[in-house]
This record gives C-alpha cells, structure tokens and sequence, in this order.
C-alpha cells in the first residue's frame, strides 16, 4: 500500500503529476510538507511548464475536498505548496495556474473560518508582490475587492479576531491596489464600483485613530510591528499608497467615496476626522492635482448647500485646510471658481439667517437664535478662507482676487456685478457689505507692492473708498483698514497703533523709502481723491474712538509711504480744515465728534511736525498742545478718548493759542524752503457721484428742490422780500460791473491761483461752488414763480434725503467762483 492507503498498482496507474502532488501531502497533517517530494515536484513544474494548469487544478481539488471536510491541515499544506509553486514557475504557462490559485483563494476566503480567511488573504498579498512577465487582459478581480472590503467591517464577537480579519481584509485591498496598478489593466481598479468598496472600507478602520489621538495629515512613519497590528495606521497606509499612485482621469473617483462616507456617518459636526481626511489626501496625491479636490469639495458644498449650518461649516473647515496645504503647490484653473463659490455660499448664509429671522415674526426663540448663531459660524468660516486663501497666493494673482472681491460687494444704486442682494434689504445687504470686506481685508493682509500704483489701481481704488462715504461707522473702518494694509509697504502701522501725542517719534524707528516716481505720480492722480475720503470721514456724527483712530493712522501711513514736499502742503491744508469742520461746525456735529477732530488734527500734526523735521513748525504745534494740556485737555487724544471724559459746552469763546494757525505754520515753513503759497487756499473737497452712490444723508441724491414759504400775517414784509429778490437783482449781484478795481483785484488772483494752484483743486473748487451756485439759481427761480404767502420771509429747502434748515431769503449770498 502506498502513502494514504492508495494501492500500489493504482497509484502507479495515476499520471505522475497527480503522484507528485500526492506525495507532498504526509500521512499526519502535523509533520507538514514533505520537503523532498515538493522539491521533485518544483522541479517538474520547472521542467514541464505545460503541467503546471493540471497541477493547479489537482491541488485545488484537493483543497476543496479538504475545506469541505474541515481537514484544515492538509488545507495549510495545500496552501504552502501553490505559493512555493507560484514562487518558482515565471513562465507564461503560469497564466491557467495562477486562475486554479486565485480559484483556491476565493474558496479560502468564502469559508467562514478566521484563520482559513487569514490564509487566503497572507497567499494572495505574496501573489499580489510578483511581478508577472507579461499582462493578464481577462483576469478581474471583483471578487476580491468585495471580498477584502468586507473583511474590513468585520463584527466579530470576539475582540482579537475581530482585529485580525480587518487587518487581513485591509492587507488584502492594499495587495489588489499593488497588483492591479502595475499592470497595464490597471483602469480597472477605478472604476467606481470598486472605489466605492475600497475607500469607505479603509476610512471606516482609520476612523478609530480618532478615538486615540489627533492626527495630522503629514505622513507617519510607525514601525513594522505598529503597522501590522493596528488596523488604522495599516488603513492610513493603504489609503496613502492608494491616493500616491492616482493619476490625473482617475483623482475624482478616489475622493468622491470620501465625501459619501462622511455623510453616511455625520462626520462634518464635528470635523475633526474630516480635516484628517482631507489632511491626508492633500499631502498624498501629487501636488499638480490639487485643484482636482479643491473642486471636488467645492461641489459637495452647492449639493449641500441646504444642510444645517455646522455640516456647511464643516465642509468650508474642510475646504480651508486643503487649501492651506493647496496654496503652497499648484492652484490650477481653480483659484476664480473658489471664491465664486465661497460668495454665493456668503449670500446664501445671510439669506437663511434673515429668512429665519423674519419667520420668527420678532419672536426671540431659542431655535431661531441658535440658527443665527450657526449661520454667523459658517459666515466667518467663509471668510477666513476667503482671506487665508487670498493671501497665500501670488501677488498677480492677489490683485486679480482683490478686484474680483471688491466687484462684489454691493454698493447702493450700483449697476455693477455684484452679488445679488435685492431681495435681502437693507440688512442683508450691509451684512453681505461687512463681510465681503472683512475677506478683502484678510486677502490684503500683508501684500507688499513694489509701487503704490500696483496696489491701489484706478479701477480698485473708486470701489474701495465708495464704502468709505457710508452711514455705517464698521464699513468705513473695514475700508481704512484695507487702505492701510496696501499703502503700509514697511510694517509701520504697528508702531502707530493708537492714536496718541507722540513725544518723539525717533523712538518708534520708522521705516521709509525714498518717494519712487511711480507715487509721486499717484499722490498726482489720486491724493485729493484720498484726502476727500478723510476728510469727509471726519464729519460722520457715527464716529467712534476706533474711526478716529483709523483716520489719524490714514494720514500717518500717507505721510511715511507718500508724501514729499508737495504732499506736506496738502496734508498740512487738510488737517487745517478738519480742525476748521470743529471750530464752525456747520455738520452740527455732536460736541464728542467736534473734540474727537481736534485732538486728531493735534496727534497728526504732532507726528507730520517731528517727521518732516522743522524746528520752527514743531515749536508751534508743541506750544498749542502744551497750551491745550493746560486750558482744554478734551482737545488731546488722552483726555477725550476717556470713558469719562467732561466735555465743553462750546467752542466758540476758545482763544486762538488753542488752534494750529496756517499763518504760523506758514511762517515756520517757508523759513525752511517750503513753498507754503498755496497754504493760504482753504481746502475744499471735490463733489463726485460716490456721495450718491454711497447714501450719505448729507448728500443731495435727487436734483428737484422744493421751497416752501411759511405761512404769516405780515403781508408787506412779504412784497418787500419778495421785490427784493428778483432777476435784475441777481443779475447785478452776478456782474457786479460797478465795482471796476474790485474786479481788477479779483482777476489778479484769479490769475495767480491758476499760475500757483494744484489742478485737482481748481477743478474741485470751480465745481463745488458751481454746483452751489446752481442750486441756489434754482431756489431764486423758484421764488420768482412761485410768489412767497407768507412775510416771514423763510424757507425750506428740501433736497432727497437732507433736510437744510430754514434761511431768511434776504440773507441769500452768491458765491463767487474763485
């Protein structure tokens, strides 16, 4: 009898293939393989590579036989042999073999029994390891990755089996990834069908990382051991080869499943696994490809767009990560879509917190302010990526984003592209107004252009200082800190952070250049532009300490970056004429504004004089403000910017040794080679249509004006005004041709100013006044129409929004144009 009880004649009957086989197999399975016998065996498949299909298939009847029979012995045995078999034999006679092997595999793992499972899947990972001479075009391995994708989800009761069969179900996904990229088939592994298995089965076993620690996306390096024996970082691993060796058609397919499984599980509240994610395919995949998932989480926030708050707001945390780690590689075509997106997403958060709002009828519920507070969470989410995005790119591209930003934000009575807030109100629309500015603001944070030209171009810089007109004191901040951020080219503006009498200015180690062409020419084109913005920002009644903080630092950071000898003048006019809107206070501005603009013209001028160096001009300016220490103190930034602070009843009866005075500053200016003509010409803003574009309720936004007498009884003061005013009247108001040598003394000046004067000026001046004259032509016109009832011999003007306080019509003055 020979081995097995099998008779001697039969088995010599037997082809020598199957005895071969047959004598691998010991009488007790415990001896394990008869070395000699798979040697004589190796040798004959070496030998006779056509045998080797028939070997194969002999051996995979034996296992079948030996599954069935719980023989799991003889199963091992089987098992070693086929991986010795595969080892030795390269031939292209392999092909039929390794089917009866990935045959005997699937059986291995189709049983319900752990340690055959495990078996299966150690010999398909060293099948997984060779690399095969020529490509198979018909094996597919669909079985396997269904197979390994639930080992991975494996529930047994049992902890440690439990831990081994996803450690095999993982190893065995990570040999179908090896095996399947290498080979010319290998599209076939992304199709989704299998990345919709693979992926949420690798993340489901990295989830418990979770629970352990945080992790970061960059690559871990764990032992060996660590690797093996824990199911998340043998996970992370895999899902780090799997994204590595993903190619530009095929990205998509790898992430989308993230997304899915993110959502099955709620993992965007909280986020914290999220981040990790996205942290770990960011720093897998190729740098070039970035943009592929930039805009694949971009879709997936429009498809959510209607879930709670915190899920848009976790996927914007998301979104902001990628993009930190985006922004240091390759953006691609996506850097425009980006923020597109992030604005819609903007508007679309402020609808639903006003939609809430305005459901709730004024009904201060709990639910109805935990929405609007989650809202504002995914609002500031979208804006510090909008602004961490921003300032992370290069500077050309910085300034493409910057203009995109500013066309969006919403100016009323606009007709530009800017985001569609009609059906917001008012409300919605100076929320959408804020934070488009904070982000803007963010975006420009430490942008450094070589000339002030490149930061402020014509076509960004109308936009930006049209918020600056607004009857909102934080929009007009938000601008004056963005114009900071693009005119403070040395990082001063942390050493003049709060606005203060400086006692000397040497200690706070400004940093300057010398004025380039390139901003002398701008000071040329825009500074009346600029000063019009302060000084008008000045004379709102809104203004806080922070206002007039921001307005002296405007000037500061002007003066550093901006200024030479002509410049000085200009800012030396301008400070003059805010302290000028103090003193006469046509504005009726509260008394705290009135001081506030004192005290700002005193820390200006104290900071210009010490700056520009000129003992004399800093002589005068350190007297007044000694004097006012001593006699006003509420005129000084340290008094007045007090919580308590006592405040004049008016300004009127103040002595001049108070107030800065041109003709001194004049006088100490022209000593030192200044040419200080022009110091003598008031300055006057220049009317544009921002003032209506921007809704100032100081400025005229129709051009009807009605007048309307008051009534009265005294009906002979009212034919006597009346005769008063008439057209010969104004006629010789206007020609004034019997005063021959005033008229003479008058084109001489004239003449002067023209030969002296700054364009810019004339051009503000002649319109203001002509705008002035043409409205008060239009009131006599009026009257002369329209004769008064009433012998009060007043008026009042309405115009729009500004309501001008009732003037005796015989006190009417025409100004003369110069």
């Amino acid at each position: 009898m020979g081995r097995k009880g099998v008779c001697c004649c039969c088995a010599a009957l037997r082809p020598r293939y199957k005895r071969l086989v047959d004598n691998i197999f010991p009488e007790d399975p415990k001896d394990g393989l008869v070395k000699a016998d798979m040697e004589k065996l190796t040798f004959y498949a070496v030998s006779a590579p056509e045998k080797l299909d028939r070997i194969g298939a002999y051996l995979a009847e034996r296992l079948s036989r030996d599954v069935v029979r719980h023989r799991y012995g003889y199963v091992l045995i089987a098992m070693e042999a086929l991986d010795q078999l595969l080892m030795a034999c390269h031939s292209q006679s392999i092909k039929p073999f390794v089917e009866s092997f990935l045959h005997m595999v699937a059986k291995l793992l189709e049983s319900g029994e752990p340690k055959l499972q495990v078996l299966g899947t150690n010999s398909f990972v060293k099948f997984a390891n060779i690399e095969e001479d020529t490509p198979s075009y018909h094996r597919r391995y669909d079985f396997f990755v269904s197979r390994f994708s639930a080992m991975c989800h494996s529930c047994d009761h049992d902890p440690e089996i439990q831990k081994e069969i996803r450690i095999a179900g993982i190893r065995g996904i990570q040999g179908v990834v090896r095996k399947t990229v290498n080979d010319e088939l290998r599209a076939t592994i992304w199709e989704p069908q299998h990345m919709d298995k693979i992926v949420p089965s690798l993340l489901f076993n990295m989830q418990k990382i979770e629970d352990v620690d945080s992790r970061t996306g960059l690559p871990s390096s764990p032992t060996g051991g660590e690797k093996e024996e824990n199911p998340a970082l043998l996970a992370e691993n895999c899902f780090r080869e799997l994204l590595g060796r993903a190619t530009y058609g095929i990205m998509n397919n790898a992430v989308r499943p993230v997304f899915a499984h993110l959502d099955h599980h709620k993992l965007w509240d909280p986020n914290e696994f999220a981040v990790s994610c996205f942290k770990i395919i960011m720093y897998s995949i190729q740098a070039q490809y970035s943009h592929h998932v930039i805009q694949e989480i971009l879709r997936h926030l429009d498809v959510c767009k209607r879930d709670s708050p915190r899920v848009r707001a976790g996927i914007i945390q998301v979104l902001l990560e990628a993009v930190a780690i985006a922004a240091k590689g390759s953006i691609g075509p996506a850097v425009l879509e980006v923020f597109n997106t992030l604005l819609k997403h903007l508007r679309i958060s402020v609808d639903f917190e006003l939609g809430d709002r305005r459901s709730s009828s004024g009904s201060a519920t709990f639910s109805t302010a935990s929405k609007e507070s989650d809202e504002r969470i995914v609002q500031n989410a979208i804006i510090q990526t909008i602004g961490f995005f921003g300032s992370n790119l290069p500077d050309y591209q910085r300034s493409e984003i910057m203009m995109f930003i500013m066309g969006k934000v919403p100016v009323f009575g606009s007709t530009s592209q800017s985001l569609d807030t009609s059906h917001l109100g008012d409300l919605g629309t100076r929320r959408i107004q804020i934070m488009l500015l904070r982000s803007l603001l963010m975006v420009t944070s430490g942008y450094k252009a070589t000339t002030i030209t490149n930061a402020l171009p014509a076509p960004f810089l109308d936009p930006l200082l049209s918020p600056s007109l607004m009857e909102d004191s934080e929009l007009r901040q938000l601008v004056l800190e963005i114009l900071h951020n693009l005119i403070d080219r040395h990082d001063n503006r942390a050493k003049l952070r709060g606005i203060r009498i400086i006692p000397d200015v040497s200690d706070l180690k400004i940093k300057r250049d010398k004025i380039s062409r390139q901003d002398v020419s701008f000071m040329k084109k825009h500074g009346q532009q600029l000063y019009r913005h302060i000084y008008l920002g000045c004379k709102e009644e809104d203004n806080v300490q922070k206002n007039f903080e921001l307005l002296y630092t405007s000037l500061a950071l002007t003066t550093i970056e901006l200024a030479n000898e002509e410049v000085v003048i200009d800012l030396i006019r301008l400070a003059i004429a805010l302290q000028d809107i103090a003193i006469i206070n046509e504005d009726n501005l509260p008394m705290f504004n009135r001081c506030g603009v004192m005290a700002l013209v005193a820390a200006y001028l104290n900071f210009l004089s010490q700056m520009i160096a000129v003992p004399a001009f800093c002589q005068h300016v350190s007297k007044v403000i000694e004097t006012r220490s001593l006699e006003a103190p509420y005129f000084l930034p340290e008094t007045i910017f007090k919580d308590k602070c006592n405040l004049p009843i008016s300004l009127e009866k103040h002595e001049k040794n108070l107030f800065f005075l041109t003709n001194k500053i004049a006088e100490s200016l022209g000593g030192s080679g200044y040419s200080v003509e022009r110091l003598s010409v008031p300055y006057v803003p220049q009317v544009t249509d921002e003032d209506r574009l921007s809704r100032r309720k100081s400025i005229v936004d129709t051009v009807s004006i009605q007048v309307d007498i008051l009534p009265g009884n005294n009906t002979e003061d009212k034919v006597n005004n009346t005769e008063e005013i008439t057209f010969e009247a104004l006629k010789k108001a206007i020609d004034n041709n019997g005063l021959e040598e005033q008229e003479k003394e008058k084109r001489r000046l004239v003449i002067e100013k023209f030969q002296k004067a700054p364009f810019e000026e004339i051009a503000a001046q002649c319109e203001t006044k002509a705008n002035l004259l043409h409205d008060r032509l239009a009131q006599i016109l009026e009257l002369t129409i329209r004769p008064p009832p009433s012998p009060s011999g007043t008026m009042t003007v309405t115009a729009g929004h500004a309501h001008y306080q009732s003037v005796p019509v015989y006190e009417m003055k025409f100004p003369d144009l110069f």
